[in-house]
């Protein structure tokens, strides 16, 4: 089991560092894989207001070939405790869908090399959805491993990107069980 006590304990300068220290993600390791979320580096009270842990789900569409995912809202067990996804209508709840692409060419306010982004941008998110501007590069926390996700969000504007406080630990829970559609059905996702 991944001890949280030592990623908690980072604060934003050394979540960076993490970052820009991470290895590469081969994308075909994600191919319909679930992971545990972790957030890190915010306020205890938005924590508290939001969330603390979370799931990533990950899924190669076959009709286009894309590695795309979303997020979903979990029972806040703790990070050690068994993922429960919350429910709606007997189906988990999921917002924040996005699209995995490479993270070179982008413009981001820290450094990740060799990182790959989950663009909101490309996700199928509605039009007037604020999720839309969300870029998160994710690298591995080891080297040739994907069992241990580190990543952080920044926010895709106009004019350029502004980083944000927050971090993220994703650690893999298993094979993916549930398959959802975008919020928008498009060829393009």
């Amino acid at each position: 089991m991944i001890d949280e006590r030592r990623w908690l304990a980072l604060d934003r300068r050394g979540l960076r560092a993490a970052l820009a220290a991470g290895h590469p993600v081969d994308p075909s390791a994600l191919d319909d894989a679930r992971y545990v979320g972790l957030s890190l580096g915010l306020p205890g009270w938005v924590d508290r207001l939001a969330w603390k842990t979370f799931e990533k789900a990950f899924h190669r569409d076959p009709a286009t070939g894309h590695l795309r995912g979303w997020n979903a809202r979990l029972e806040q067990t703790g990070w050690s405790g068994p993922p429960k996804p919350q429910l709606r209508d007997q189906a988990p709840m999921t917002f924040g869908h996005f699209r995995v692409v490479p993270a070179a060419g982008h413009r981001r306010p820290a450094p990740a090399p060799g990182a790959l982004l989950l663009d909101y941008g490309l996700g199928g998110n509605r039009a007037f959805d604020p999720v839309r501007m969300v870029r998160d590069p994710l690298v591995a926390v080891e080297s040739g491993s994907t069992e241990l996700l580190l990543g952080g969000t920044w926010l895709a504007l106009g004019w350029g990107s502004l980083g944000t406080p927050s971090f993220f630990l994703l650690r893999r829970s298993g094979a993916l069980e549930h398959r959802v559609d975008t919020p928008l059905k498009t060829s393009a996702v």
